[in-house]
């Protein structure tokens, strides 16, 4: 395959991957990285064509060049700026508004003029730092369990890199090498494969990003309650089963807080379910307040909730009851208007060694909320068995 064609057939990939970048981003406007990498590809289009309209017409002059290598840069950097937009960072396309003039302006030097090799020794760098910093983004901001879905972009970038520093090196090495722009020598064509590769690959993995991301969106949906946040019955179910497994293995603590809107019926007939809504909203802010650092919360009935707590001790559980009780009774709900004073009924529970499944630990818990509830509400019930007491205070 001669330079030509392999720079038209990059161009078809580059217009490609705009196309489909552009395309799923209209689907998932959320999703904004996918916008950095349709500009990805439509600057990597742009060099292409750029490029084959300088082979067919022997356009060699500063200013083909020098804005074919402002976009080459450009199209690297996207990939870079959808990453770092996709991982919640500022993507940077300001700095590239800085560098894109340095490159034209560069371009305008004698020496990078008359040499090509100048040129790829002086930009090489550049866009082997782009490289680097693309793996280096995701340093610490990946849990280990994901690195399989950005494992293609980054070999991708590491392969592109390792081409373009051996190039590097091989031009400083060598003595005798006469390039000429957009000629057939081995290194313009080695190059041109290796970005029809970068141009096939990179697109299906920024895909295959995206569609990790959305796959955890919809998890966390399905295991999420919508109106609090926290965790709803079907999670309850895996979580607690790990918990419970966990605390029989190492004879561990594991113990359930449940609690409930004392009176929630009269405020939703009273003010309406608008405003029963955020008293269940209010209710979880606080009692998130108070359990910080805990994020096995739950909501497991219309004003249910429930708190797993593990490797803890019953006294100090005691005292996260209490303070979760103490704050809603002492923080009414502020709303259209209107202020409600609010208050809880709280039950606790401990595993105990004949337990044979959480779901029992749970029951109690229930069983001392319901107690609670009985003997006046806004107070906190200790499942009163010797289950709970062995465990310890």
């Amino acid at each position: 395959m001669d330079a030509f064609t392999l720079v038209v057939v990059s161009a078809l990939a580059s217009v490609v991957m705009a196309a489909s970048m552009a395309l799923l981003y209209r689907a998932a406007p959320h999703q904004t990285c996918l916008r950095d990498w349709a500009i990805t590809g439509v600057c990597f289009t742009c060099n292409s064509v750029l490029a084959a309209f300088a082979f067919r017409f022997h356009l060699a002059s500063f200013p083909v060049p020098g804005i074919a290598n402002a976009l080459y840069v450009a199209g690297h950097f996207g990939v870079l700026a959808g990453l770092r937009r996709h991982l919640g960072l500022a993507p940077g396309w300001p700095l590239l508004a800085v560098v894109v003039p340095l490159v034209l302006g560069l371009h305008a030097l004698p020496a990078l003029q008359g040499s090509v090799a100048h040129r790829l020794l002086v930009f090489t760098p550049l866009i082997v730092a782009i490289n680097v910093s693309v793996g280096l983004s995701l340093r610490g901001r990946i849990r280990r369990d994901e690195w399989p879905t950005y494992l293609p972009l980054v070999a991708m970038e590491c392969i592109f890199m390792l081409q373009q520093s051996m190039r590097t090196v091989y031009l400083v090495a060598s003595e005798n090498h006469t390039l000429t722009f957009m000629g057939s020598q081995f290194l313009q064509t080695s190059g041109s494969l290796f970005l029809l590769l970068f141009m096939s690959v990179v697109p299906m993995s920024c895909a295959l990003i995206v569609a990790h991301r959305q796959a955890q969106d919809l998890r966390r949906a399905s295991l999420t309650d919508a109106l609090t946040g926290w965790l709803n019955r079907r999670a309850l179910q895996d979580t607690a089963d790990a918990a419970f497994d966990r605390c029989r293995r190492d004879l561990s603590g594991l113990f359930f807080i449940t609690f409930d809107i004392d009176h929630f019926k009269s405020i939703n007939d009273r003010h309406g379910h608008g405003v029963g809504d955020a008293a269940i909203r209010h209710v979880t802010d606080c009692a998130g307040d108070v359990l910080r650092g805990h994020d096995t919360l739950f909501r497991i009935g219309g004003e249910e909730f429930a708190v797993l707590l593990a490797g803890q001790r019953l006294h100090d559980v005691r005292v996260i009851a209490e303070r979760l009780r103490e704050r809603i009774a002492v923080t009414p709900l502020r709303t259209e208007g209107l202020v409600v004073p609010m208050t809880v009924s709280v039950g606790v529970a401990a595993y105990g060694h004949q337990d044979r499944d959480w779901e029992a630990v749970l029951r109690r818990a229930d069983e001392a909320l319901y107690r609670a509830k009985t003997h006046g509400r806004n107070r906190v019930d200790v499942c009163n068995r010797e289950i709970a007491a062995s465990i310890g205070t």
